[in-house]
């Protein structure tokens, strides 16, 4: 019988689709019951693996090439998959004030709803309705890193479920058979898989800041 690391990694594989390194498994089964079922620990080790940072829980043996954001190179694509991890997220067909306005909405407690924004209206038995308030369609730019740490731009061409300026800083993405041109990573529903997850430290500071940059561009253009 293999070893519980080995088992938990083959499991992950399986069934997730990642590979993170026997360093994070040894360090996440340290935490965990040695009785606790196997399946059990795949959920756990899934729900911990999202809300890592992959450049040190994630295997490299699956990553961007090193010149994917050479803008010399006029288009290319990259057929195998590969676990990335959003580090900004912007919405390049708004306007600054827009984008500050979306990421105050989304603060005050509203969601999303495919491509609309979605306020959730407590109700009396604890659930909630979902009133539209705007349209949040729009053209995203990424910031991807890999688990190497190289990082690349992401440019949505079509829309794509969970991208947003609602998504959290760390959320993990699987690219498959995805395009490159110019140095721009190029995102559609049939390349990018949406993991879900987020870095609290990362997206904190990631909010604040952006909010901050937004700010300061608006002020520069009144000079």
């Amino acid at each position: 019988m293999s070893d519980p690391t080995t088992q938990l990694g083959s499991q992950l594989v399986s069934q997730k689709g990642l590979r993170p390194t026997p360093e994070w498994l040894t360090a996440f089964l340290s935490t965990q019951r040695p009785t606790t079922p196997l399946q059990s620990l795949v959920q756990t080790a899934h729900f911990r693996f999202l809300a890592s940072d992959i450049t040190t829980s994630l295997s490299r043996d699956g990553c961007l090439p090193t010149d994917v954001a050479n803008p010399h190179f006029k288009e290319r694509n990259l057929e195998r998959e590969i676990v990335v991890q959003v580090l900004a997220v912007e919405d390049i067909s708004k306007s600054r004030w827009e984008q500050i306005e979306a990421i105050e909405a989304i603060e005050r407690g509203e969601g999303t709803r495919g491509r609309e924004i979605i306020r959730v209206v407590a109700t009396e038995d604890g659930g909630g309705t979902q009133d539209g308030v705007q349209k949040v369609g729009g053209v995203h730019k990424l910031l991807l890193q890999d688990a190497v740490g190289t990082m690349v731009h992401g440019l949505e061409l079509k829309p794509v479920e969970g991208v947003g300026l609602g998504m959290s800083i760390g959320c993990k993405m699987t690219l498959r058979d995805v395009g490159v041109a110019r140095g721009m990573v190029l995102l559609e529903p049939n390349s990018v898989a949406i993991m879900g997850g987020k870095i609290e430290g990362m997206h904190k500071a990631w909010k604040e800041g952006r909010k901050a940059e937004l700010r300061k561009g608006i002020e520069e253009q009144k000079r």
